[in-house]
């Protein structure tokens, strides 16, 4: 399938090469661009001193640490794979993934640290999903949140994603996050081209981010089982096998190529 992919250039470098091996095309369309916030350096080292442990709920917070900070020997806990993948990337060699939500990334930090061991540092976005804080308090956690970077809407959808969606280029578009889903249904009514998404399928890594989703007619929007990003492409896997089967039964069993 042709999959456009509305999470930040870099994300969606990356997942692009996994669809790619899925044997999909990935088309890309950043909703969202990072900005460094101002003094972020010295916030994340301040956060640092005496802290037992690095927190991520995202791969954009990773890179952003590894490019303010060269520390790489705290314990990395992040919100799911492709964060930890991230982490591994940037040099960390302690990590694990929660494999779910902030909810499942703070079970992992109950289940291996000790809140008497030193402060958390969640390296985050000035907006962020869930409050981890909250969930750690009662057991006692320290949490630190220097805010690394702005996570900026786009003003417009890019020409080339325009072109994509009227022509008929992609057949899903992969949304990760609440924001990207309010920001792309803004767009696209903006440009116009709301209708031109009743050809496509939106696959939502949540029903959080499914929701705002429902404003605009799709082909179909599918939600991942469970708030990851294997679970997401399993969905989107899903929807490629039963789109040729019914090219096949179109075709009299034949698929066109």
């Amino acid at each position: 399938m042709r999959v456009l992919l509305t999470r930040t250039e870099a994300a969606s470098r990356a997942l692009a090469e996994r669809l790619r091996e899925r044997g999909h095309v990935a088309v890309l369309a950043p909703l969202l661009g990072i900005a460094e916030e101002p003094e972020a350096e010295e916030l994340l080292s301040r956060a640092l001193e005496g802290a037992q442990a690095v927190l991520f709920t995202s791969a954009a917070g990773t890179r952003a640490f590894a490019a303010l900070n060269p520390r790489r020997d705290l314990p990395a806990l992040c919100v799911g794979e492709a964060t930890a993948e991230a982490a591994r990337a940037a040099g960390f060699v302690a990590v694990e993934s929660a494999r779910g939500n902030v909810e499942s990334l703070a079970r992992l930090v109950i289940a291996r640290l000790q809140p008497g061991k030193g402060p958390l540092v969640h390296a985050s976005a000035k907006q962020v999903a869930g409050d981890l804080g909250a969930s750690l308090a009662p057991w006692g956690f320290t949490l630190r949140r220097p805010v690394l970077y702005e996570a900026r809407p786009a003003a417009a959808l890019a020409p080339a994603t325009l072109e994509a969606i009227r022509g008929g280029g992609v057949d899903a578009a992969l949304f990760f996050s609440p924001r990207a889903s309010l920001t792309f249904v803004r767009l696209a009514r903006a440009a116009g081209v709301a209708a031109e998404c009743g050809r496509l399928a939106a696959v939502a890594l949540s029903a959080a981010v499914a929701a705002p989703l429902g404003a605009l007619q799709w082909r179909a929007v599918v939600t991942a089982q469970e708030p990851t990003e294997a679970s997401l492409l399993q969905a989107l896997d899903r929807l490629a096998l039963e789109r040729r089967a019914a090219s096949s039964a179109d075709t009299g069993g034949s698929e066109r190529p």
